[in-house]
């Protein structure tokens, strides 16, 4: 038990939960861009709603759901730490220029992407979860018309863009960094792994930023009340 306790509380154990509770979260990220996918259906809704009503009621997902906010809090309480960590053994920072060793704004200031990200998540479950899971939608509103109505106002529309944007900064870096911390990464494929986790950045940027430029715009959502 003491064994455990210190390799989780030590500098490697906390970048190790970081990384799985990363990985799982973007997991679910693949998992949530399937189910607003099926909004693009042109039906009226139905393929959305129903797999939204679906998700409610399975005791499986459910049981995920729990999961899921039990990583959000963990991997936000594991990166305060880490990061108070690193600035307790670090106290005076280094005269070094901000652009030294190649390392990139974002990669070097996780937590500021982390923080809005986190600030996004807070108002996409306040504009939805809460209503649809807590308090409840009003009368004869369907989950699929209530995004449309939250995309088709300019301020949600833009804020949502702003952190689907952060979002995608922060993946750039967390992807590569959790599979170099699962030991998954070395010189050989350092290319590959940088590339890759930009490249899945932009997929999820692309996939998210979509929703709120085509409802916007009318493109999408025609068939919605």
């Amino acid at each position: 038990m003491n064994t455990l306790k210190v390799t989780f509380t030590s500098s490697i154990g906390r970048k190790l939960v970081m990384a799985c509770t990363g990985l799982f979260l973007i997991v679910f990220l693949l998992e949530h861009l399937y189910g607003n996918l099926l909004l693009y259906f042109n039906d009226q809704g139905v393929a959305f709603n129903d797999y939204s009503h679906s998700a409610v009621h399975n005791i499986i997902i459910r049981v995920i759901e729990i999961f899921l906010f039990a990583a959000i809090l963990i991997h936000v309480f594991t990166a305060v730490q880490l990061t108070a960590q690193n600035s307790k053994a670090r106290p005076v920072k280094y005269q070094a220029s901000s652009t030294s060793g190649g390392a990139s704004w974002f990669s070097r200031n996780m937590g500021i992407t982390g923080s809005f990200v986190l600030f996004f998540i807070i108002g996409h479950l306040y504009q939805f979860f809460l209503p649809y899971r807590i308090t409840g939608l009003p009368a004869g509103v369907k989950l699929a018309d209530m995004v449309k109505d939250a995309f088709q106002n300019p301020l949600y529309a833009g804020l949502y863009i702003i952190g689907v944007t952060f979002l995608a900064f922060h993946l750039s870096h967390a992807l590569r960094s959790a599979i170099h911390t699962l030991g998954f990464n070395n010189k050989s494929y350092e290319s590959f792994w940088e590339m890759a986790s930009r490249g899945f950045a932009v997929f999820i940027w692309l996939g998210f930023s979509s929703f709120p430029v085509l409802f916007y715009f009318g493109i999408a959502g025609s068939t919605l009340k």
